[in-house]
């Protein structure tokens, strides 16, 4: 393992915590939406916007604390900036139209996958279970790309795949936390 890649997994080792909670978000804004079918627009426009807020802080906050040992930090801030960006946004404009609220969410959904599956790239050499981060980014683009395929059917029509897409992505990052937690010892072995 050389001590760039040593380092990004030290980063996740000692942040596994963060992605713990980013996966808890997940799982919450999931349920919510799934046990709330008649939910209003607006209300989904600020649960989301508080869900991207809250994951984008929290990836920022994994970023800078681990830029002294790993330059390439950046990835996870931009994933952070991204999901915060888009939560701004989201209330900025909390009288938006479906549609838009669909761009918005289809974006992040990609941006975010994208930079996922960068970084499980990145890192399958050298830890177990990237397949984990990889699927989580998968789930991420194809959930964007099929917003942005079927802009029509409405945000209240697609409340279902918003929050069995939130559940999955959920679960997969809090496996990939637990597993994250083991990855420091891996590396001193």
């Amino acid at each position: 393992m050389t001590p760039l890649d040593e380092r990004l997994a030290s980063i996740l080792a000692r942040g596994w915590w963060l992605l713990l909670l980013r996966g808890l978000a997940a799982i919450v804004f999931g349920l919510l939406t799934l046990s709330q079918p008649g939910i209003s627009l607006a209300v989904l426009v600020l649960l989301f916007g508080f869900y991207s807020l809250a994951d984008g802080l929290l990836c920022v906050w994994t970023a800078v604390a681990g830029r002294a040992h790993h330059e390439s930090w950046w990835m996870l801030l931009l994933e952070g900036l991204l999901g915060v960006g888009i939560g701004v946004l989201t209330f900025l404009e909390p009288g938006i139209t479906a549609l838009i609220v669909l761009f918005y969410i289809a974006i992040w959904a990609i941006g975010t996958g994208v930079l996922e599956i960068a970084a499980a790239i990145r890192l399958r050499k050298e830890i177990r279970g990237e397949w984990l981060l990889i699927l989580a980014g998968v789930a991420s683009v194809a959930f964007g790309v099929l917003l942005i395929v079927q802009p029509g059917a409405g945000a209240l029509a697609l409340l279902w795949l918003i929050g069995t897409y939130a559940l999955v992505f959920g679960v997969l990052v809090v496996v990939l936390a637990f597993r994250a937690r083991s990855f420091q010892r891996v590396l001193h072995e």
